[in-house]
């Protein structure tokens, strides 16, 4: 009787092996800015929303999130791909985010972060006032007699 040897299926299972035993896996994101904040959104399917723990320390935001998979006594796997574990991310915010004001929500599996730029980074505009008199620019030029200076508009 031949046994059949498939040396990609025992890569496949030695990676996930190795890859189980390193810790918190990352969670997939996106970063957009939408005028005056910006919005991430994590992928974090079959997590407790309760499990998710979001900080900020000066300007490191950390999200920390926990999948624990249920199975009950003397059940046998036929397969078994999806992971239970920690997922860990860690964003640096950089100046000008109103680090008070950030808010999270959770829904279908995804995190959404809101994070407000603070309000003396957000654009602003200047009112350019003006005069009741016309400016003028008197240039003197030493050489002259009488005023020595000419008037330019």
């Amino acid at each position: 009787m031949a046994m059949n040897f498939d040396p990609f299926r025992e890569l496949d299972r030695l990676a996930g092996s190795m890859f189980e035993a390193r810790g918190p896996r990352l969670m997939p994101m996106d970063l957009y800015r939408d005028g005056d904040h910006y919005v991430l959104s994590a992928d974090l399917p079959g997590v407790d929303p309760g499990s998710v723990d979001i900080d900020v320390d000066g300007q490191l935001l950390t999200i920390r999130a926990q999948r624990t998979l249920t199975s009950g006594e003397g059940v046998k796997w036929l397969t078994r791909e999806r992971q239970s574990g920690s997922f860990l991310r860690q964003l640096n915010l950089g100046q000008g985010i109103d680090t008070e004001r950030i808010s999270a929500s959770y829904e279908n599996g995804v995190l959404s972060v809101t994070i407000p730029v603070s309000e003396r980074m957000k654009p602003r505009k200047i009112e350019v006032q003006g005069g009741a008199q016309q400016n003028t620019m008197t240039i003197g030029t030493g050489s002259e007699e009488g005023s020595g200076t000419q008037s330019a508009s």
